[in-house]
C-alpha cells in the first residue's frame, strides 16, 4: 500500500540534527577538513544514505567504519586548526536557498538546511564560542597548556615517638569527664551546676593529676560561682575550693590569684546578704593556705572589710566643711544573723587578716602581744664561725670584718614585699604610715561603736557590776585583737616613737573613757535554758561560748593600754597603771594554769610595767609573782619556754645595768641557781627545752654568776655522768655547749674526771668532741702555761694525768679484767712467740679511739717535762698492762704510738716495758701478716698499727732486738715459718730499720737457719726463696763474727 500523500520516512536517532555540543559548521567539514559527501558544494551536512532499511551516517574515504570514531587526539587537534584556518582565510560561499528547506522543519528535518542570513551566523558563533565542546566517545580532553602535572608521588612520614593525645580523659561515677562538668557550671538550672561541683569534687579526688592540667579552668568556673544566686551552689563551690586549696601549691596558683581576688571582692561588697556570708568562708580558705598572696592586696581587701560592716556619712561631713566622708555601723535586717554576731564575723577575720600582715610569714601565731619577747640568746649579731683546724695548715686567709672580702656579706632583717600578690601598690597598703594612720581613723571609730553596742547597759549599775554576756565578750575579744594588730603594724615603721606619739593623741581619752571604765571584765554565768537559745541563735556564728575567755579579753586591754604609756607620762597615767599592774600581779600569783596564749600576754605587759616602772621594788614585785608561776609543777612546753625566755631576758638586763652589784635581785638569782638542777632532772625527755636551759647556763656561768656556778658544780656529777648523765643523752649541739662548760667549773676532782674519761672512750660523745674535752682540761691544767692561775687548785696534775691516761687506754679497768676470762673467742689473735694476745675492735670504736689518741699525745707532748711525763706514763703501764695478757689492738696501738712520740734521748725505759713493747708489736705484725684481703673491716687498720709498729722499733732499737730474740721458731709450728720469714723479709728491706738489722745480723742469720731447717720437703717455697735473697742483699755484705754468712745456705 503506497504511503499517504505528504508522509515522509522518518528520521534514524543519532542521524540529524547534530549531537549537544557539536555544531553545525563542525558536520559540514570531514576530517582533515574535506567536504563530507554527498553535500553540495561541502556546505551542509551530509544525507544519510538508505541501505536495508536503515539510516546510516556516511563514513569518510579511506577509512574503516571503526576508525571513522575513533580519532586520536592529535588528529582532533589538527582539525581543530585546520577548520580554523578555513574560517580565517578562505571563508566558503554561503549556501543557496532550498525550497525544500523553507517548510516546518528545522535545520534536523532530515532535508537541506535553510539558508543562513548574517543574524543566524553571528548568534551561532556566539553560542559556538560559549558551549561547552563534548569529545567523542572513548576520546581524551586535550591538556591545556597551563595545566599542572600532577604525575608525583608522595610517601608519609612515620615517627614512632610522636607524642599522642589521647582523647579519653577521666571520667567520675557519672561517666563524665572534666570537660562536660565545666560545661555544665554554665547552665541555667542551679541543681545542674551544684551536682556538676559535687562531680567535680569527685572526679579529682580519684584524679588529682588533672587538677595540674586543668588548673586553669577549674578555678575560673569555680570562683565565677561564688556569687551565684543559689545557696546550695555557693556551698558546693565552697566545699570544692576546701578540698582543692591544699593540693595547689602557692607557685601554682599564683598566676590565677588575681582572678580569685576579684570574684572574692566581689562576693564580699555584693548586695545579697547570703553571698557576702558565704564569701567569709572563702576568705577563710585563701586565708589559711595562700597567707601571703592574700594580704598583697590588702588595699582593696582592706576596704572591703569596711563595707562589710559600715557605710558613709556624707550628710556630716558637708556640715562640718569636711570633705572626707565619715563611715557608721549599718545594720540590715534582711540578715538571718543579728548585727552583732554579723559584725563578730566580719571582725574575726579582719582579725585574721591584719595577723597574717603583721607577722610576714602567714601563719598566724596565738597570743603574740606587742611586747613580744625576743630571743634572749645569743645577741643577735652577725658573728663569723671559723674552724681553727681547717686552717691549721692552709695558707686561705680568714675573713674578720662582715664585709671585709670581695662580695658583701650584708645581713639585714629588711625584707621587700613579695611581688607574686601582684594586688596594689605599696603607696596603698598599710605599709606606708600615712596609709596606716587613714585606715586607722576609719576603723577605730567604728570599733569603738561596736564596743559601745556590745557592752550591757547593766554594767552602769553597781550590783552586777561587770559581767558580760558570752557573745558580747567574744565581739569585744575581736575589737581587742585588731587595734592590737593596728598598734604593732605602727612599729614596724621607722620612726615609732612618733606613731606612738599620734596614738596617744588621739584615742587615749576614749580607750580610759570606754575600755578601762569597767576593767577588769568578767563573764556572766547564763542558765541552762538560756544558753539553748544562744547555741540556737548563734548556729551561724564562728565561734561557741564554750570558748570564752575573759583572761585574754582583760590581758589584750592591758596590752594596748600600757604600749600608750611611758616613762615621762608615768605621773598622769598612774591611775590607770597601778589597776593594770595590780591585776597582772594577782593574776600570776592566783596559780592557775595558764595557756601559752594568755602567759605571752601577760608577760609582755609585766615587761612594760617594768621598763615604764624602773623601780626596784616594782620591778622585784612582778619578778617574784612571775617566779611563783615557774615553781609550779606540769608546766606544758610552751609555758616553761616563755617563762624562760623572760627570766633570761631579764637577767640580761640586769647584767647590762650599771647598778647590778647593787641592785642584784634575790629572785633572779634562785632561779638561775636551780637551773642545772633541772637541766640534770629534765636529761633528754624534752631536748627543746634543755636546749634553752644550757644557753641560760652558759651565758651565767661566763659572766662568773656565783649562784650559778656554785649550783652547776654540785650537779656536775649527774649532767656527767657517762651512763644516764644528760652530756650523752642530749644531741650532738647540745654536747658541745655541755662540754663547753666544763671549762667554767670551779673546781675538777678526780671522780669527775673519772666521768668524763669514761664519756670520752665510750663513744658516747664523737671524737672530735671529745678531742675539744680533751684540750679544753688542758686549759685547766697547770700545764698549759698560764703566768697567772685562773682557777687556784682546781685540778691537780696527778689527777689531770690520770685522766689522760685512762682515756689514752680506751677501756675501763673492769673491762680490761673481763678481757682476760675470754677464751676460743673469733675476735681474739694470738700467736705462740708472744705472750700478748690482741683483742680485736670494731672499725668504728677503733677509729674513734685513735682520734682519741692523738689528741692525748697532743696535749702530752706539750708538758714542759718530757722525761718526768714519760716515767709517770710507763709507771702507769707497768702498773694496769703490763701483766695483762689479753690486750685491744688499739690500746697497743696507742701505747705505742704515745712512746714513740714521748721518747727522747734522755728518757730510759724499764726492760719490763721494753719486753712489752716488743711482745706488742710482734702481735701486731702477725696480725697484719695473717690478715685476709676480703675482711674489709680490719683492712682499714692495717696503715695506722704498722706505722705505729714501725715508729717504736726505729726509735727503740733495744726493742727490736728484744722481739727479734723472742722469735724462737722451735717452738712454733709449720704454719708459723712463713709469717716469720715474710716478717724479717719487711724488716730488711725498711730503710730506717735497716741499720739496727745490720747490728743484729746475728740473730736475724741464726732464725734464718732455724727456718732453714724446720723446712719440710725438697721443694723450697718462694717465700723462703725471697728470704735467702733479702738476707744476701741486705746482710751479705755485713759479716758479723766467725763464720762467713754463706754457709748458712
Amino acid at each position: 500500500m503506497p504511503p499517504p500523500r505528504g508522509w515522509r520516512r522518518p528520521r534514524p536517532p543519532g542521524a540529524w540534527p547534530p549531537r549537544s555540543g557539536q555544531s553545525a559548521s563542525a558536520l559540514r567539514s570531514g576530517p582533515r577538513g574535506r567536504p563530507c559527501v554527498g553535500h553540495v558544494g561541502g556546505r551542509g551536512p551530509a544525507l544519510p544514505e538508505r541501505r536495508a532499511g536503515r539510516w546510516r551516517r556516511p563514513r569518510e574515504a579511506g577509512r574503516r567504519p571503526s576508525e571513522n570514531l575513533r580519532l586520536s587526539a592529535q588528529e582532533q587537534q589538527e582539525e581543530e586548526e585546520e577548520k580554523k584556518k578555513k574560517k580565517a582565510v578562505l571563508p566558503g560561499p554561503k549556501a543557496p536557498h532550498s525550497p525544500r528547506s523553507s517548510g516546518r522543519r528545522g535545520v534536523g528535518g532530515g532535508g537541506r538546511p535553510r539558508p543562513e542570513g548574517p543574524k543566524m551566523t553571528k548568534k551561532r558563533k556566539y553560542q559556538e564560542d560559549f558551549q561547552k565542546v563534548k569529545l567523542k566517545v572513548g576520546k581524551k580532553k586535550p591538556k591545556l597548556e597551563n595545566a599542572t602535572d600532577t604525575n608525583f608521588k608522595t610517601k608519609a612520614i612515620h615517627l614512632p615517638e610522636q607524642l599522642k593525645e589521647d582523647e579519653t580523659l577521666p571520667t567520675n561515677n557519672r561517666k563524665l569527664n572534666i570537660k562536660d562538668l565545666l560545661s555544665q557550671m554554665h547552665h541555667h538550672n542551679a541543681g545542674v551546676k551544684q551536682s556538676a561541683l559535687v562531680g567535680l569534687k569527685d572526679l579529682l579526688t580519684q584524679y588529682p593529676f588533672v587538677i595540674d592540667a586543668h588548673l586553669s579552668s577549674i578555678l575560673s568556673e569555680v570562683t565565677a560561682v561564688f556569687t551565684d544566686k543559689d545557696s546550695s551552689v555557693r556551698a558546693a563551690a565552697v566545699r570544692l575550693l576546701q578540698f582543692l586549696a591544699p593540693k595547689v601549691r602557692t607557685d601554682q596558683i599564683t598566676p590565677f590569684f588575681p582572678l580569685v581576688s576579684a570574684h572574692l571582692s566581689s562576693a564580699m561588697t555584693h548586695i545579697t546578704e547570703g553571698i557576702q556570708e558565704d564569701s567569709l568562708k572563702v576568705l577563710d580558705i585563701l586565708l589559711e593556705e595562700y597567707p601571703a598572696l592574700l594580704t598583697g592586696r590588702s588595699s582593696i581587701l582592706l576596704k572591703n572589710f569596711v563595707e562589710l560592716i559600715s557605710h558613709q556619712q556624707l550628710s556630716k561631713g558637708l556640715k562640718n566643711g569636711d570633705k572626707s566622708p565619715s563611715w557608721i555601723l549599718s545594720v540590715n535586717p534582711n540578715r538571718r544573723l543579728t548585727s552583732q554576731q554579723w559584725r563578730l564575723n566580719v571582725l574575726a577575720r579582719l582579725s585574721k587578716f591584719l595577723q597574717a600582715l603583721a607577722d610576714g610569714s602567714g601563719r598566724s601565731r596565738e597570743g603574740a602581744g606587742l611586747q613580744e619577747q625576743k630571743e634572749s640568746l645569743p645577741p643577735a649579731r652577725n658573728s663569723i664561725q671559723i674552724t681553727w683546724k681547717d686552717h691549721a695548715r692552709s695558707q686561705q686567709a680568714i675573713q674578720v670584718y662582715e664585709n671585709g672580702g670581695s662580695q658583701p656579706n650584708v645581713v639585714s632583717q629588711f625584707r621587700l614585699r613579695s611581688p607574686v600578690g601582684g594586688g596594689g601598690s605599696a603607696d596603698e597598703s598599710l605599709s606606708s604610715p600615712e596609709n596606716l594612720k587613714g585606715f586607722i581613723l576609719i576603723i577605730i571609730p567604728l570599733l569603738i561603736e561596736s564596743w559601745v553596742e556590745a557592752t550591757p547597759g547593766q554594767l552602769v549599775a553597781p550590783i552586777l557590776g561587770k559581767f558580760l554576756e558570752p557573745e558580747s565578750q567574744q565581739l569585744m575579744q575581736q575589737v581587742l585583737n585588731i587595734i592590737s594588730l593596728l598598734w604593732k603594724l605602727s612599729k614596724q615603721h621607722d620612726e615609732a616613737h612618733k606613731m606612738e606619739a599620734w596614738l596617744r593623741k588621739n584615742y587615749l581619752n576614749d580607750f580610759k573613757h570606754h575600755f578601762m571604765r569597767h576593767f577588769p571584765y568578767s563573764v556572766q554565768e547564763t542558765a541552762k535554758h538560756k544558753r539553748k537559745e544562744l547555741n540556737k541563735s548563734n548556729k551561724h556564728c564562728i565561734t561557741s561560748s564554750s570558748n570564752v575567755d575573759h583572761l585574754l579579753l582583760n590581758l589584750t586591754l592591758c596590752d594596748i593600754m600600757v604600749s600608750l604609756a611611758s616613762t615621762s607620762t608615768l605621773q598622769a597615767d598612774s591611775d590607770w597603771i597601778e589597776m593594770i599592774r595590780k591585776f597582772v600581779t594577782e593574776t600570776l600569783e592566783d596559780g592557775c594554769k595558764l595557756t601559752s596564749k594568755q602567759l605571752n600576754r601577760l608577760l609582755g605587759v609585766t615587761w612594760r610595767l617594768m621598763e615604764i616602772q624602773p623601780n626596784r621594788v616594782v620591778t622585784e614585785t612582778l619578778t617574784r609573782a612571775v617566779y611563783s608561776l615557774y615553781q609550779q609543777r606540769g608546766l606544758l612546753l610552751p609555758v616553761r619556754t616563755l617563762l624562760l625566755k623572760f627570766f633570761s631576758r631579764v637577767y640580761q638586763k640586769e647584767e647590762l645595768s650599771p647598778h647590778r652589784v647593787r641592785s642584784r635581785s634575790k629572785v633572779l638569782s634562785r632561779w638561775l641557781a636551780g637551773l642545772p638542777l633541772q637541766l640534770a632532772q629534765l636529761g633528754s625527755r624534752n631536748p627543746e627545752l634543755s636546749t634553752r636551759l644550757i644557753d641560760i647556763i652558759h651565758t651565767a656561768a661566763a659572766r662568773s654568776n656565783k649562784d650559778l656556778l656554785n649550783s652547776l658544780q654540785a650537779t656536775a656529777f649527774q649532767i656527767y655522768d657517762p651512763q644516764e648523765g644528760t652530756v650523752v643523752l642530749l644531741p650532738a649541739e647540745s654536747q658541745q655547749r655541755l662540754v663547753q662548760l666544763v671549762y667554767f667549773l670551779p673546781s675538777l676532782p678526780a671522780g669527775l674526771l673519772s666521768s668524763l674519761s669514761r664519756c670520752c672512750i665510750m663513744g658516747r660523745l664523737s671524737s672530735s668532741l671529745a678531742a675539744s674535752l680533751i684540750e679544753i682540761l688542758y686549759m685547766r691544767s697547770a700545764f698549759a702555761g698560764w703566768k697567772c692561775s685562773v682557777q687556784e687548785s682546781s685540778m691537780s696534775d696527778v689527777d689531770y694525768l690520770s685522766f689522760l691516761f685512762s682515756t689514752l687506754t680506751g677501756f675501763s679497768g673492769e673491762e680490761l679484767t673481763w678481757l682476760q676470762s675470754i677464751r676460743g673467742n673469733p675476735h681474739i689473735s694470738q700467736t705462740p712467740l708472744s705472750p700478748v694476745r690482741l683483742y680485736l675492735t670494731d672499725l668504728d670504736q677503733f677509729l674513734h679511739h685513735w682520734a682519741v689518741t692523738e689528741a692525748v699525745c697532743h696535749s702530752l707532748s706539750t708538758i714542759p717535762s718530757r722525761i718526768q711525763c714519760l716515767d709517770i706514763l710507763q709507771s702507769a703501764i707497768t702498773k694496769h698492762l703490763a701483766g695483762l695478757a689479753v690486750i685491744p689492738d688499739s690500746t697497743a696501738a696507742s701505747v705505742l704510738c704515745v712512746v714513740s712520740k714521748l721518747l727522747d734521748q734522755a728518757c730510759v725505759l724499764s726492760e719490763t716495758i721494753q719486753k712489752f713493747l716488743a711482745s706488742c708489736c710482734y702481735s701486731l705484725l702477725h696480725f697484719l701478716l695473717t690478715l685476709e684481703k676480703e675482711d674489709a673491716e680490719h683492712v682499714r687498720k692495717r696503715d695506722k698499727l704498722w706505722g705505729c709498729c714501725l715508729a717504736v722499733l726505729s726509735v727503740l732499737p733495744r726493742v727490736l732486738r728484744l722481739m727479734l730474740q723472742s722469735l724462737q721458731v722451735s717452738r712454733a709450728g709449720p704454719e708459723e715459718l712463713p709469717i716469720v720469714a715474710q716478717l724479717l723479709r719487711l724488716l730488711l728491706q725498711h730503710a730506717q730499720l735497716r741499720n739496727h738489722m745490720v747490728t743484729s745480723a746475728l740473730l736475724v742469720q741464726q732464725i734464718a737457719k732455724d727456718i732453714t731447717a724446720l723446712k719440710s720437703g725438697d721443694v723450697q717455697e718462694q717465700w723462703l726463696s725471697d728470704l735467702h735473697y733479702c738476707f744476701n742483699v741486705y746482710l751479705a755484705g755485713h759479716p758479723q763474727g766467725p763464720g762467713a754468712v754463706s754457709t748458712v745456705y
